[in-house]
């Protein structure tokens, strides 16, 4: 019995005495605009000083540009495209067994909090949060633990950076919440900002960029409390933190795009001299090792000393278990909000490789939510090939290229699309390689449209069925990868195979065809207006409509809008959007669309609350159908 006890308390010692807390602390919406990242127009002392007493990684890189998608990598350490939860706001349900990272922490012994944003953009997102966390809430906090010594996992989210508070909120709102905080030596001076070459310098670019510089030095005051409550406490010296971003910033070209400047996120971690052994650097220091967001849960489980589950798929990069520098870290875009999508990149420790498999729908699609930003209106309104600079035009045009390759460190802002360059054939060769053995080896399920991969993970998830090998995801993704460069020929054929999602990339592919379609081409969408699947002939409509064939294309499109499943009226909505006069016999029915869409999720709802079932789909679709009808008033 004695013995017994005796274990208990070296048990009991181990978890409370020789484990370190941690916390993180995760600002919304910022690229590394900080003074400690050479940012001339920071103003951002706790952070900077911060940076001083921690390892400053200057290669760290979200998951997606996007909030959800990224939270669904942190807290699970897996890549989203793995687990069907690339698309913003998914329901697709996970293993039962995946709890998120912080519920293994607690069977360690450890208090966990989270203040107070999840969005962990899966069905079964309630389950994370009540497995994960002891308290989350807007007060969830390390100083509500009964036991002053036991360790714990903290997180707080600071969402005053957020693109709400940057860009979306009205400038009054914002002056009233935000900039009220800051003494006038704090406030940005719109005259002086420094605007960079991918926007037209106009007053509103000017005020708004001076904005989200403004949201940044609250934020960093923000920081600075969390850091001295911790030495209030006396907890300095056991706990190490990590600072870092849960993608690039709000503004236009950053949030929602791959480049470097919406997927490079400041990262900063303090660890204590009680720990210094398991960094791999001094104070103060800098190191160019890449890690990606991936990587994180499996680098804090290591650091507590916790078993990683063998199904996490990241690296940890801190520790006592040493493993190797990853060479690449990958990226992923997809729908977000009611703006469908598909990209991919990886990037080295030199350049950016993105391969665009929609490359007939532009970086600047119109989307109701930023939309309220009054500068995203000043590239709607400048958008002309013949006043707008290259690095403008890239950003505003209505397409984009297939292949972007850039030279990071020669140009770190991607101002040069290098993939036609002769002399740099044999990195874009590496890279596409390195990407497409990627998409291979952790079967990626983003080439599935979402109303068919819900039919084929229904009563299982997503990881299961990818796992099982059922779906040809080769086949799939090789009709994709023809989007862009194949002949007309080929796509026809991927549009007549025996495999819908074959299909639908068939019909992507001659939609992004520039020159005039062929009869063939004609007679084989016209016959995919009556195909099974729903993504199928929404897009062979889409694809007749922006070609002036009318009918019956118009018809199959509407019919879809009273699609019992909101993912079907989601797709067939956006598509009547863009199409704008185009479809205006669709008017009467958008607008009935948009009655349903109301009843379900009332308009007057923000936006940023995180809603189960059909009622984020419903807003997304109330998107699409008042921007049509706006558009064609």
């Amino acid at each position: 019995m004695k013995f017994l006890l005796l274990l208990f308390l070296l048990s009991t010692f181990r978890l409370y005495s020789s484990r370190p807390n941690i916390v993180w602390i995760t600002a919304e919406d910022m690229s590394p605009v900080l003074g400690c990242y050479g940012d001339a127009d920071a103003k951002t002392p706790n952070i900077d000083a911060l940076a001083k007493e921690s390892i400053r990684y200057t290669k760290a890189f979200a998951s997606a540009p996007v909030c959800s998608p990224s939270r669904s990598c942190l807290i699970q350490g897996i890549y989203p495209t793995t687990l069907s939860t690339q698309q913003m706001r998914s329901g697709f349900p996970l293993p039962s067994y995946m709890k998120g990272f912080p519920a293994l922490l607690r069977k360690e012994g450890y208090y966990t909090t989270n203040n107070v944003k999840t969005d962990y953009n899966s069905g079964n997102f309630e389950e994370i949060i009540k497995s994960s966390w002891n308290e989350n809430s807007s007060s969830a906090h390390w100083r509500k633990r009964e036991d002053n010594k036991k360790p714990f996992f903290s997180v707080f989210n600071l969402m005053t950076s957020h693109q709400s508070r940057s860009m979306v909120w009205p400038y009054e709102r914002f002056e009233k919440e935000i900039q009220s905080k800051l003494n006038t030596d704090q406030i940005h001076d719109p005259a002086k900002i420094t605007i960079p070459p991918y926007y037209p310098d106009t007053p509103v670019v000017r005020k708004t960029v001076a904005r989200f510089h403004d949201c940044v030095t609250v934020m960093d005051k923000e920081v600075g409390e969390i850091l001295r409550q911790l030495e209030q406490d006396g907890l300095a010296e056991n706990t190490i933190v990590f600072f870092f971003s849960d993608h690039g910033s709000g503004m236009p070209r950053h949030k929602r795009a791959l480049l470097d400047s919406g997927m490079h996120v400041p990262l900063l971690i303090r660890v204590p001299e009680k720990w210094k052994k398991i960094a791999p650097n001094q104070p103060g220091s800098t190191t160019d090792r890449m890690v990606a967001f991936v990587d994180f849960a499996s680098t804090v489980l290591n650091l507590t000393g916790s078993d990683i589950p063998s199904y996490m798929q990241g690296k940890p990069f801190l520790g006592p278990e040493k493993v190797k520098a990853r060479k690449y870290v990958f990226g992923h875009r997809d729908r977000v909000d009611e703006v469908r999508d598909l990209a991919r990149s990886v990037r080295d420790q030199n350049f950016l490789y993105i391969r665009n498999y929609m490359p007939h729908l532009g970086y600047n699609q119109p989307t109701a939510w930023p939309d309220l930003g009054e500068i995203r209106h000043e590239f709607y309104r400048l958008a002309d090939r013949k006043k707008m600079t290259s690095p403008q035009w890239h950003f505003a045009g209505p397409t984009r290229p297939v292949e972007e390759l850039y030279d990071c460190n020669k140009d770190p802002q991607n101002l040069t699309n290098l993939a036609g360059s002769a002399g740099h054939k044999k990195i874009l060769t590496q890279l596409r390689g390195a990407l497409n053995q990627h998409l291979n080896q952790t079967r990626d399920l983003g080439f599935l449209p979402e109303y068919e991969a819900w039919k084929l993970f229904e009563n299982n998830s997503g990881w299961e069925v990818g796992k099982s090998g059922k779906i040809d995801l080769q086949s799939i993704r090789k009709a994709a990868s023809q989007v862009g460069l194949a002949e007309e020929s080929s796509l026809i054929a991927n549009l007549k195979s025996t495999n819908e999602l074959v299909r639908y990339w068939g019909a992507i592919g001659l939609c992004a065809q520039n020159e005039e379609l062929g009869k063939d081409a004609k007679k084989a969408l016209n016959k995919a207006l009556n195909d099974p699947s729903p993504s199928v002939r929404i897009e062979a409509a889409n694809t007749l409509l922006l070609r002036g064939k009318s009918d019956p294309a118009l018809s199959v499109l509407i019919k879809e809008l009273k699609h019992e499943n909101l993912i079907v009226v989601t797709h067939a909505a956006r598509t009547i959007e863009l199409l704008g006069k185009k479809a205006k016999k669709a008017r009467k029915p958008m607008e009935e669309c948009l009655i349903r869409a109301h009843k379900i999720r009332p308009p007057d709802l923000s936006p940023v609350i995180v809603l189960p079932g059909d009622q984020d789909m419903a807003m997304f679709v109330g998107f699409s159908c008042q921007a049509f009808l706006n558009k064609i008033k």
